[in-house]
């Protein structure tokens, strides 16, 4: 029963998000062809931006349940536009709906990429800018940093939701394609824009896709349609104590389905300590509108 009205909680707190815009930009253009071709991380980045004018919408769902509280189920809803061909920005709004307490819009994320080097290179850099105005109720878990733990996820929401945060993250990303295998690095820092500290954290991914070359034939369920891999991340304390002690840490394997019309992506999330979740589950859904820019420019011209 509990599971149940979770589940309902949450789709109830980004039903105008996920079904009327979605559905307004597909009706808007209705010959694009839906696709997404990013690696299927939840909490790392590699150095893939969005194409220029191109539009992806995602969605991260985040599913776990702290040992002294209930379960919970956290949605980040994404619109990723490709600025340039060294700049991607995002919008995020976020949200959650814990068992027996309530479901939460817990704020919004404006997030930015850069690439300084447009060229393919060994290591590839992005440098990654975000501002965060949320609330102590965000559960989504897009990061871990400094000594995040489950007891913050166990608070009740009315006293959480209460917390205003105003925050700034910075990303240094790191990332290398070694023959089929794409290898990234994140190194996090964030800072309430109060008077707390910078906070650090760390992402490590790898994946690949189960097959490289293609069957030629269009096709669902081939090996190229696949792309499996880990991520593992966690906390690194703040300026005062950067340490790997009394902090979180997760692994968590990963698949993605490429399919017609966007990636379907799955992760289990495997606490390793006492500090972390036994398990978060995470599910996610993109899909890319090409060129959205140009299509709003020709249908502006021609009035």
């Amino acid at each position: 029963m509990v599971r149940s009205s979770l589940f309902r909680g949450l789709i109830h707190t980004h039903r105008l998000f996920s079904i009327l815009l979605f559905t307004a930009l597909i009706s808007a253009l209705p010959g694009a062809k839906l696709q997404s071709q990013e690696k299927p991380y939840f909490v790392t980045y590699s150095h893939d931006l969005e194409e220029p004018g191109n539009l992806e919408i995602e969605s991260k769902t985040a599913l776990g349940h702290p040992a002294e509280s209930h379960r919970y189920g956290a949605l980040a809803s994404e619109l990723e536009y490709g600025v340039t061909g060294w700049w991607t920005s995002e919008l995020y709004l976020d949200g959650q709906t814990t068992g027996q307490e309530s479901t939460l819009f817990t704020g919004f994320r404006l997030e930015n990429r850069f690439r300084p080097l447009m060229r393919e290179h060994w290591i590839n850099p992005v440098l990654y800018v975000e501002f965060e105005n949320i609330t102590g109720a965000d559960k989504n878990m897009l990061e871990v940093v400094g000594h995040d733990g489950q007891g913050d996820l166990s608070e009740p929401n009315d006293d959480t939701r209460q917390e205003h945060e105003h925050e700034a993250e910075l990303k240094l990303i790191l990332s290398s394609n070694l023959k089929a295998w794409n290898i990234s690095e994140n190194f996090i820092a964030e800072k309430n824009l109060g008077h707390e500290p910078w906070e650090f954290g760390y992402a490590l991914g790898a994946a690949r896709p189960l097959r490289t070359l293609g069957s030629g034939k269009p096709c669902i369920f081939c090996l190229e349609k696949f792309t499996a891999g880990a991520e593992m991340y966690g906390g690194l304390g703040d300026v005062a104590s950067l340490t790997l002690g009394d902090t979180s840490h997760y692994v968590a394997p990963i698949v993605g389905w490429q399919l017609p019309v966007g990636r379907l992506s799955f992760s289990t999330g495997f606490g390793l300590n006492s500090n972390s979740l036994d398990r978060v589950y995470r599910i996610g859904w993109a899909s890319e509108l090409p060129q959205v820019g140009t299509w709003f420019r020709r249908n502006g011209g021609s009035r």
